[in-house]
């Protein structure tokens, strides 16, 4: 059976290793980036062009695929001039692996529906490497009927493909899956400051917390920078700080509201606005060890 053509923008650590896993599977694939030595090195694998525009993109795909940084850009995109919605095909499909809005996601299905293509919003759990060997978790919702149809695609992306239901409840798992890491990695990171401004070994607050129930990976990656300066999460304060701001606004496009998540985004957007945004979320203990009443 043919395999679909594929449009892919958006070649950043987790997209570039994607794209290089479906090229090892055979898929034809037309690809945009800013990044030109990322184009590039996807030109040179074979079996891939560059597109001009995301017009150009969609209209040479059956499946447009996103792994974008923002709903800005998402939209930006999609609505702007020669974007994806002025060139998809009826029939297609849009798929976004990025971390959007659902209010967001949801606006941009119904557009996409009045051309007669479908969405899927499909947010990634996992590393760049498992990427690179399609092994990574998705979060996949959206119409069944175009989730089937798509879901081969995503078997080669991802090792576990979670269909989660009406389009949105992707993007919503994944903002609530990161509000509780993120929340738990400050919290904790806190703890072990804490633990320093007082005077209390760090190891043997670990070995303590860690006998009970606090223990779990994200105490493990506290502890390793906390205690023996390994920064090893791999994931960024000013990610955790997007995804945080994200997640409080869909709590109050459901009406209602969450003093824990501003209370996170809080010390995330300070941390980021010290200029440590580039480093991974437990290096947030170094905010926490200078902070001063």
């Amino acid at each position: 059976m043919e395999k679909p053509k594929i449009g892919f923008i958006g070649l950043g650590l987790m997209g570039g290793n994607m794209v290089e896993n479906l090229q090892k599977r055979g898929y034809e694939l037309t690809v945009m980036d800013l990044n030109k030595d990322e184009v590039a090195k996807v030109i040179a694998r074979g079996n891939a062009t560059e597109a001009s525009s995301p017009k150009e993109l969609a209209e040479n795909s059956d499946i447009v695929m996103f792994c974008l940084t923002t709903s800005a850009v998402v939209e930006k995109i999609v609505y702007g001039e020669n974007g994806v919605l002025a060139g998809i095909k009826e029939g297609s499909v849009l798929i976004d692996f990025g971390t959007s809005i659902p209010a967001s996601t949801i606006k941009i299905g119904k557009d996409l529906a009045e051309k007669g293509v479908g969405m899927i919003d499909a947010p990634l759990g996992r590393t760049p490497a498992h990427a690179k060997d399609g092994l990574l978790n998705i979060m996949a919702a959206g119409d069944k009927a175009t989730f089937n149809k798509v879901k081969p695609v995503l078997d080669e992306q991802g090792e576990n493909v979670f269909y989660l239901g009406k389009l949105g409840a992707g993007h919503t798992t994944k903002l609530i899956n990161n509000f509780m890491g993120m929340t738990t990695v400050v919290a904790m990171s806190q703890a072990f400051a804490a633990a320093k401004l007082a005077g209390v070994d760090g190891q043997q607050l670990y070995d303590i917390m860690s006998a009970g129930p606090s223990n779990s990976p994200f105490m493990k990656f506290t502890k390793n920078y906390a205690v023996d300066n390994v920064s090893d999460l791999g994931f960024s304060i000013a990610n955790a700080n997007k995804d945080l701001g994200y997640f409080v606004q869909m709590i109050d496009d459901l009406g209602s509201v969450s003093d824990i998540a501003k209370a996170t985004s809080g010390n995330l957007q300070a941390a980021l606005d010290a200029g440590m945004g580039s480093g991974n979320v437990p290096e947030i203990f170094d905010y926490f060890t200078k902070l001063k009443k």
